[in-house]
């Protein structure tokens, strides 16, 4: 079946989804991309999963329920003997409508080694619920990790948000937002912030560069499908959608980590000029190699440190 087909059949199923069928676009996911980069990128290597002496990982607890509709986290508990120690929510890619939080237990399993609470949420995808429903979910996500913080030996005042690909851009959006009502249901609850860190996620959707990427004429982008239409016929809503639309004085501190290519962090230069005027601390790092460079080895290692070394500097974080 093609991809196309694949959303067509999700598309045709997403009225079914708060019962217990559920439509998947299982299209992106870290074999497809080993596959279809490793022949021109021989130094990728697919990462092993080595767990530390006493090292708890809690799979598959329920933070919220809508209906018949369970969404799931997976928290990697912090290899620490802090009783409180910061943590970091990881919102996993896939253009808004595939990919799965597993796609980041790599990454979580190295940060949780270096003393991180890892909270990875499930959240509802475009074919099911589009935009702003997976922000919604995200945020109860943080309420439900700060709610639950003695169990997880978490500090809610260190958390931090962060994502690859469009799970940088949601995890900028609600960075940004976090002082506001928006995307936070009719729930209260604590979603605030302390650092982000945005992998290759857009941040901002009406920056020329990503306009000709994001907003692909005579067919639905995935961004399109996401916010319920194109740029031409839904522009607020493209414009609310854009982490840039958001940045405050109350933004927290910010690292970007780029692939090397600019389509993929499109806007971060408006973004980091209104952090700079307002005094937040703000790093730009950037590799020479692929998207999705946080899935493989020796991209992957290299991305934790980079996130450690951040967090050290902004949350006052000391391993160990």
């Amino acid at each position: 079946m093609t991809k196309q087909s694949l959303l067509w059949l999700a598309l045709v199923l997403s009225p079914l989804c708060r019962g217990e069928l559920l439509a998947v676009d299982d299209s992106y996911t870290p074999s497809e991309r080993f596959a279809r980069y490793s022949q021109t990128h021989s130094e990728l290597r697919l990462p092993v999963l080595a767990f530390a002496a006493g090292q708890e990982v809690l799979f598959e607890r329920r933070y919220r329920e809508l209906g018949k509709r369970e969404l799931h986290l997976d928290v990697f508990k912090a290899v620490s003997k802090a009783a409180s120690n910061p943590g970091i929510v990881l919102i996993h890619g896939g253009g808004w409508r595939s990919g799965n939080k597993s796609h980041f237990y790599p990454l979580a399993n190295l940060l949780a080694q270096k003393g991180y609470v890892v909270i990875l949420p499930e959240y509802r995808l475009s074919a099911e619920a589009p935009y702003p429903a997976g922000l919604e979910d995200i945020n109860q996500a943080i309420a439900w990790a700060k709610a639950h913080a003695k169990e997880l030996g978490l500090d809610v005042g260190r958390l931090a948000i962060g994502g690859g690909s469009s799970g940088g851009q949601m995890a900028s959006l609600l960075a940004y937002t976090a002082p506001t009502a928006l995307y936070k249901g009719a729930a209260g609850g604590d979603y605030s912030l302390a650092a982000l860190i945005d992998m290759d996620g857009v941040l901002d959707f009406t920056d020329p560069l990503a306009l000709a990427n994001e907003n692909k004429k005579g067919a639905a982008s995935a961004a399109a499908l996401w916010l319920g239409g194109d740029y031409q016929h839904a522009p607020e809503r493209w414009r609310e959608a854009s982490p840039a639309s958001h940045v405050s004085a109350k933004a927290p501190p910010t690292l970007v980590i780029s692939s090397g290519q600019p389509r993929f962090s499109a806007g971060y230069q408006g973004v980091f000029a209104a952090l700079a005027k307002a005094g937040i601390k703000h790093r730009f790092y950037a590799f020479d190699t692929i998207h999705t460079f946080w899935l493989f080895e020796p991209y992957l290692s290299q991305t934790a440190t980079q996130i450690d070394l951040f967090m050290q500097q902004v949350v006052g974080h000391s391993p160990g």
